[in-house]
């Protein structure tokens, strides 16, 4: 099989299943703000920004007008409070793959920069070129975040449709398939024909299945 040009990942949900992380910081930053429990996650607000989500939890108590405030504390108490996410299955393989096969790769993710960074460090994964939230004026469903990536790992409009990108949510599916580039579903949030009707080509439970597919 000629593999593709360039594999653009999202990360939550992709590369790792950081729920917990999230979620954790989400419940103790908002405990300190408003001290009232805070709401469950709700699943379509999967691969959305973090500021349309701490405008969700806020909305849910009639205080929008602190969204920020619970943003920028949600951000400190994923520092303070660092939950380690857990890797997924086919990470390390893929990345090998694609550094022996010398084909460019890299993240384009929702997540703060902190986190992934953090995040990255404590699993050493071996990925260079990594966007997160604050790299974007228009974050995903928008395309902007893939189109950077791509940009920045060298490629040209011309190459996009060549390029496989890796999503988990419907928010980056969406974003994936606006920049003509090829979605690739992964079903840790959502399901094959969920994924497959907001745009994606190809369907797997996660990279390890995609991985053996492009190398059996």
């Amino acid at each position: 099989m000629i593999l593709p040009k360039g594999f653009l990942f999202d990360f939550d949900g992709v590369i790792v299943d950081s729920f917990e992380s999230h979620y954790s910081a989400w419940t103790s930053a908002f405990k300190e703000l408003f001290d009232k429990d805070i709401t469950p996650f709700p699943k379509t607000h999967a691969g959305k920004s973090p500021m349309i989500i701490a405008e969700y939890f806020c909305s849910v108590i009639g205080e929008e007008k602190r969204t920020k405030e619970l943003f920028l504390l949600k951000d400190e108490h994923i520092k303070t409070h660092f939950k380690v996410p857990k890797l997924l299955p086919g990470v390390r393989e893929f990345t090998s793959l694609l550094s022996e096969e010398k084909i460019p790769y890299g993240i384009a993710s929702n997540a703060t920069k902190l986190f992934l960074k953090n995040s990255i460090h404590h699993l050493n994964l071996n990925f260079t070129t990594v966007f997160g939230v604050q790299d974007y004026v228009k974050p995903k469903p928008a395309p902007e975040a893939y189109i950077l990536l791509a940009e920045t790992l060298g490629f040209k409009d011309i190459d996009f449709k060549d390029i496989w990108v890796f999503e988990d949510s419907l928010t980056g599916t969406k974003a994936a398939k606006a920049a003509g580039m090829v979605a690739i579903g992964i079903t840790t949030q959502y399901s094959e024909e969920e994924l497959k009707e907001a745009g994606s080509v190809l369907v797997f439970p996660t990279l390890l299945e995609a991985y053996e597919y492009l190398t059996k």
